[in-house]
């Protein structure tokens, strides 16, 4: 992007871009982030949604603000979107989507953790999510990603991807691709027939998580991109895959991949506070839910690198293979602790109420 361009579309939200600094965030995987600073230190990020992924970006926004009047409450911190000089919470100008949202101060985010209490803080920050959007009504949000944890739809992109992939690749990827296989056979035992449907945020991964920098308070969830119809189990175990491993996504050394139990036993401990949402049934899809989702990321990655890589940004040509191989791992370490994580539940959720 040039100065100009930058410029151009800051003065759209009413800010003089000539007085302002802004520097890339490349932590993203699909969004372009910048964080935007004026010469009074007031600070905002500025996006461009993808909308090669988000193919229909306004109805993205418009869950988002069926959202926002609900997230709004002592102990959860409020994301605020600013309106084009038209009056409009995005920006469209030359085919590309732009949006801009408060930053707020003295916060920060974490990949990975090794402390109880930020787990425990990502749990209760999480269930503080659901418990204001209980009452929301489903109706009103439409999928922007649609079947997007969709276990069969998933497998089919998959089982395509296999047919039509480069033959070396389905050479290199073969391990992963029998990891896949195995694992689909164990989540056939995940029944969502009896679940309610929630609003969800669907990507709850750690660093989507806003905390404090002098409190380490969790503040509030951002990235609501895919804010759209879901289980609970969906932002249950995608939080897990990330709070109770400190490894990163792609780590290509499995011996470093880990399920830490102090740090579940926090979290669900941290849940427990805001946790009289939750059903029964709930609780009960939860251990194999903490499978399921490192898993079904784990399928898109594999699925994307036959596809030569057309949905996730990589670094390099195999990242995705290494993404799905890391996910694989800890899908599998979590299917070992299924037993741990319903008695841990069982205990800490269902009896603290």
């Amino acid at each position: 992007m040039t100065k100009e361009s930058i410029r151009k579309i800051l003065s759209e939200f009413n800010l003089n871009g000539s007085s302002l600094q802004w520097t890339p965030l490349t932590s993203g995987l699909i969004n372009d982030t910048y964080l935007v600073t004026e010469d009074d230190d007031q600070q905002y990020i500025l996006q461009k949604i993808n909308t090669q992924v988000f193919k229909n970006a306004g109805i993205l926004m418009d869950n988002i603000q069926f959202a926002l009047p609900a997230l709004k409450a002592d102990y959860y911190s409020q994301i605020t979107f600013l309106n084009t000089i038209a009056g409009t919470n995005h920006l469209i100008l030359e085919d590309d989507f732009w949006r801009m949202m408060t930053y707020i101060p003295n916060s920060t985010t974490y990949n990975t953790t090794t402390e109880t209490s930020t787990a425990f803080e990502a749990g209760r920050i999480i269930g503080k999510f659901h418990q204001l959007l209980q009452y929301s009504d489903t109706a009103l949000f439409n999928d922007t990603l649609p079947k997007f944890h969709n276990l069969a739809f998933r497998t089919l992109e998959f089982q395509e991807a296999l047919q039509n992939a480069d033959t070396q690749k389905i050479e290199i990827a073969d391990g992963a691709i029998k990891k896949a296989q195995s694992l689909l056979k164990e989540l056939q035992y995940l029944n969502t027939s009896n679940l309610p449907t929630r609003i969800c945020h669907n990507d709850t991964k750690l660093n989507n998580i806003l905390f404090s920098k002098s409190t380490k308070k969790a503040l509030c969830l951002i990235d609501l991109d895919t804010i759209m119809k879901g289980y609970f189990f969906y932002d249950f175990g995608d939080a897990i895959r990330t709070v109770v491993n400190n490894a990163p996504e792609d780590e290509q050394n499995h011996e470093l991949i880990n399920f830490d139990e102090s740090l579940f036993k926090a979290f669900v401990d941290g849940l427990a506070v805001n946790s009289s949402f939750l059903t029964t049934e709930d609780k009960d899809s939860l251990p194999l839910g903490a499978v399921f989702m490192p898993f079904i990321h784990g399928l898109r990655a594999l699925t994307d690198y036959l596809n030569n890589n057309k949905y996730f940004k990589v670094m390099y040509e195999n990242q995705n293979l290494d993404r799905c191989l890391s996910l694989f791992d800890f899908a599998e370490k979590a299917l070992t602790k299924k037993d741990f994580m319903a008695a841990c539940i069982k205990k800490q959720l269902i009896y603290s109420e």
